[in-house]
């Protein structure tokens, strides 16, 4: 009963101490609470330390305390728990610092040296990166918006001592409102230079990048164009590296090509313009902005200008072949000259595809006659390639070369010539004019740095309203049209001639076989006549044989016989006589054979000859029998015979 009593009365006892166990522990759990004593980090956030107080003080220069003063400590917190002496520190839990891929972040120091009177963006070229606070500050890091930039990645950044910005957000420890202010206009000018991606040039956009730069020392008194560096910066990349290589700020010679470049946009701008393209056919003459003063390449004849190497200001002694190039166009300018044969045409709105002739139009004559047509012509040049910088350098360009030297020099020439002919030998004459003004212009083209190819002269023509050209240029036509047409007769006339012949021939060859069959009958007639003559010669040597025989044997038997031959042809009238009525007496045996009429159906009448038609006729049979023979002797019924 007693250890009942005493147990009882132990119970309050039992109960108060837990308590004030308890007690004590929500007491000391409140004080490390509420007096950072133990801190947490997460292992994807850093601490940021502020200290709130300090036996050291407060900080006497700058905004991150680098000797334990109170305020924000140079040095962050990583993952895991941290113990501190209670109400001495605050610890700010601040995200890791992420950038995507491909992306970059910008940076901005709260504390650091101040920026140079030349400088716009702050330099950490010493101070190393951006993670040791303390080194930074230590080695010269600058306050402000920063060079250097950060890349992809994940990064433990103080985010007391650095604001930044990346494309999704802005890393930073909200001090007060007025930077809010400043941070956000730094974020709109990146924006508006696309400056959280890189700067990407593309080689099938065939474009080169020209950059100007934002910040370093100014450009000397007199020039545009900020030269190229003695030192790589890796294409504007490395700006601390870029300054100290003696770097200017301004539009700058060298330009960036294809490739990714990660340039802080703060820092230098990208204009991307097109590679400078020389055709085929063309050279490219240089015409350089800047650069050192060169020395002359021309020589002491040459008055017209200088010619420079390659690299220095002025125009370039070499040209640029056919090709691509990643020219600066605001350091120089490339200007095209033709290095094939082309066209020059003097006339009114005929220009060639090269533009240099917008400007030209016929040429205005007066002739001898007092004619005032315009010529068109056209004019073949051609420029050496390697002699195109002199024409540059003494011209300007082709086109002043046209329109201010050879428009007048050429227009002169023909207004020259057609003061020495009539309208009418311009007309008929041109390919003698042209042959003389190709020769004569040679020498005068050569002069100008140009090969004279040929001149082509086309038809004059009259001036708007006037038709008096036309009338002269119809009377012509109408002229030569007469010419034509006495040829045409001509012609004519020879074909019909010819066409006469022609026929002859023709017909002489459609008769050709009855001609010959003629010729040969009548060869034939001939051979008959000579045989039948040659029968009547046998008959009649026979005859005479048989007279003579018969004439002996009359003159054997004697006188009386002779007598009574003799008698008896006196009986019948003589032999003249005699022979006649033999042959009448043939003949008419003849057309009793024949068939044929005794008086002739057709008379002709040979004049008033004795004995009429059938005495001619008898005459004409009498006189092709009397055949003479050999001398002395004589056919027996022949008339010489008696």
């Amino acid at each position: 009963m007693a250890d009942f009593v005493a147990w009882f009365h132990a119970i309050p006892l039992l109960i108060t101490i837990p308590l004030l166990i308890i007690a004590i522990l929500v007491a000391v759990a409140t004080v490390i609470r509420m007096g950072n004593a133990v801190r947490y980090i997460p292992n994807d956030s850093v601490g940021v330390v502020e200290k709130i107080w300090s036996p050291h003080g407060s900080i006497i220069s700058g905004f991150i305390a680098l000797h334990s003063e109170a305020g924000f400590q140079p040095d962050v917190l990583r993952g895991g728990f941290h113990f501190f002496r209670p109400f001495m520190y605050k610890v700010h839990v601040q995200p890791l610092v992420m950038i995507g891929q491909g992306k970059v972040g910008y940076v901005y120091a709260r504390d650091g040296q101040p920026l140079e009177p030349s400088q716009t963006l702050a330099s950490n070229a010493k101070a190393g990166d951006f993670y040791d606070v303390r080194r930074f500050l230590t080695e010269g890091g600058q306050k402000g918006p920063q060079r250097k930039l950060l890349r992809e990645g994940t990064h433990a950044i103080n985010l007391a001592q650095f604001i930044v910005l990346t494309e999704d957000s802005t890393y930073a420890i909200q001090l007060y409102r007025q930077e809010s202010g400043i941070i956000g206009g730094m974020r709109t000018t990146i924006e508006g230079r696309k400056g959280f991606a890189p700067v990407i040039i593309r080689d099938t956009e065939d474009l080169v990048g020209i950059v100007t730069v934002h910040d370093g020392p100014p450009l000397p008194s007199g020039e545009i164009i900020a030269p190229e560096t003695s030192i790589d910066h890796d294409n504007y990349q490395d700006a601390d590296k870029f300054l100290v290589a003696g770097g200017r700020r301004g539009r700058q010679q060298q330009v960036i090509v294809e490739g990714t470049w990660f340039i802080n946009r703060l820092f230098a701008t990208i204009e991307p313009i097109k590679k400078t393209v020389v055709d085929v056919g063309f050279v490219g003459v240089v015409v350089s902005y800047t650069g050192k003063t060169g020395t002359d390449t021309t020589g002491e004849t040459y008055q017209h200008g200088e010619l420079v190497e390659r690299g220095f200001r002025g125009v370039w002694k070499d040209p640029l072949l056919p090709g691509k190039y990643a020219f600066n166009a605001y350091a120089g300018k490339i200007i095209a000259v033709p290095t094939t044969n082309f066209v020059l045409k003097w006339r009114q709105g005929a220009s060639a595809e090269h533009a240099y002739d917008d400007n030209l139009e016929e040429i205005s004559l007066i002739t001898r006659d007092a004619f005032e047509p315009r010529l068109p012509l056209a004019v073949v040049l051609h420029i050496p390639y390697r002699r195109a910088p002199e024409l540059i350098q003494r011209f300007g360009d082709v086109k002043r070369l046209v329109e201010q030297t050879l428009d007048p020099m050429v227009s002169s020439y023909f207004k020259n010539v057609g003061q020495q002919k009539s309208l009418i030998e311009l007309l008929q004459q041109r390919s003698e004019l042209q042959a003389q003004a190709n020769s004569d212009m040679k020498s005068r083209f050569a002069a100008y740095t140009l090969e004279f190819q040929e001149v082509l002269i086309g038809t004059p023509k009259a001036r708007e309203g006037d038709t008096t050209i036309e009338t002269i240029l119809v009377q012509l036509r109408e002229r030569q049209i007469a010419d034509e047409q006495v040829m045409t007769y001509q012609q004519q006339q020879k074909a019909a001639e010819q066409e006469r012949m022609l026929n002859e021939a023709r017909a002489a060859a459609q008769i050709q076989t009855e001609l010959t069959q003629s010729t040969v009958m009548i060869e034939v007639d001939r051979n008959q006549g000579n045989a039948a003559l040659a029968r009547a010669e046998k008959d009649a040597e026979a005859v005479k044989v048989t007279a003579e025989a018969r004439a002996r044997q009359i003159f054997l038997e004697g006188e009386a016989t002779a007598k009574a031959a003799e008698l008896q042809v006196a009986a019948y009238g003589g032999a003249e006589y005699r022979l006649s009525q033999e042959i009448a007496k043939a003949f008419f045996d003849a057309l009793g054979q024949g068939h044929q009429a005794v008086v002739p159906q057709i008379l002709v009448n040979g004049g008033e000859q004795a004995g009429g038609p059938l005495g001619s006729l008898l005459a004409g049979l009498l006189s092709s029998a009397m055949i003479k023979k050999d001398a002395g002797n004589v056919f027996p019924f022949s008339p010489a015979a008696e």
